[in-house]
């Protein structure tokens, strides 16, 4: 494809609705199904405006700084890297979160595990009342900050072992109202915290070293590789947890995400750990492909 497929001259002048028709055809050389979405999206990126602005107003044209931030993001875009990574936002349970370079991208398979986490604590926590979350490997804070605000009297923290993505969760929370109900934590894993948390959730590292250069694109160089590299069988990471368990959890639940094929394993790894007489039941979820997405774990004292 050509190094500038749709340069900013090309754009100038063109009404928002054309600027998005032409650049679906150069994106569609590569996605034809994801074209008009993302040459949309990025649009919108590239103008500073929403969807409603768009619809009510799609014969507004381009200005000259208008085309050359359009034709940058088209131009990245061509080169493989996510709409998400360009617009620094992602989408997740409703709500937008702001993504940086220290962050994983949220996936949509993801959501899977804060739909179990709900279904828990609709029956234990209302509300989120007396419920306590800790968040293992934040990130951009998108379990956590999505719990707290689906929870309103629920609280919570967030520990990564960046300080680059805490820094990311931290303004996720404030943007999304929730700041004053979590705080931040940077160390690995419980942090030595205190077993004062009823609902622990994470979403480790999980895919194989040998693994990871076979990646697609815009994965294997967009996301940061100590939130995908999950040593040489994936399950590093939970070991690690697995192995903390006990001493950092009196009574409560305990959810991974977990890797397509890796549910059994990481089942066996908790129960190796954690004393039979601890683990009261244990449940499997699968997300929207169907895939063994979720491991949930109930504690008691």
């Amino acid at each position: 494809m050509d190094d500038r497929p749709l340069a900013p001259a090309d754009l100038v002048g063109l009404s928002a609705r054309a600027a998005v028709s032409a650049a679906t055809q150069v994106l569609a050389v590569n996605d034809p199904s994801g074209a008009p979405g993302d040459a949309r999206r990025l649009l919108l990126h590239a103008l500073a405006i929403d969807t409603l602005d768009y619809v009510k107003h799609p014969d507004r044209p381009l200005d000259a700084s208008d085309a050359e931030l359009y034709s940058a993001s088209l131009m990245r875009r061509c080169a493989g890297e996510p709409v998400s990574r360009i617009s620094g936002w992602r989408g997740f349970y409703g709500r937008e979160f702001q993504i940086t370079p220290a962050t994983l991208d949220p996936r949509p398979e993801t959501e899977t595990l804060v739909d179990a986490a709900l279904q828990l604590a609709a029956a234990r926590w209302p509300a989120g009342r007396e419920l306590e979350i800790a968040d293992i490997g934040t990130g951009s804070g998108c379990l956590l900050l999505t719990l707290l605000a689906e929870l309103p009297l629920a609280r919570g923290v967030g520990i990564d072992i960046s300080s680059a993505a805490l820094a990311v969760a931290a303004s996720n929370a404030t943007r999304l109202g929730v700041a004053e109900r979590c705080t931040w934590v940077e160390g690995r894993n419980f942090a030595n915290r205190e077993p004062t948390a009823q609902l622990v959730v994470s979403n480790p590292p999980y895919i194989p070293t040998p693994d990871l250069a076979s990646l697609s694109r815009d994965v294997r160089l967009y996301d940061p590789s100590t939130a995908l590299d999950g040593g040489v069988d994936g399950l590093d990471v939970y070991r690690e947890i697995a192995s903390e368990l006990t001493a950092h959890v009196a009574s409560g639940w305990v959810l991974f995400e977990v890797g397509d094929g890796q549910a059994l394993d990481v089942l066996s790894i908790v129960r190796q750990a954690v004393p039979a007489r601890r683990i009261v039941r244990s449940e499997i979820h699968l997300d929207m492909a169907e895939k063994q997405r979720c491991v949930a774990f109930q504690i008691q004292d």
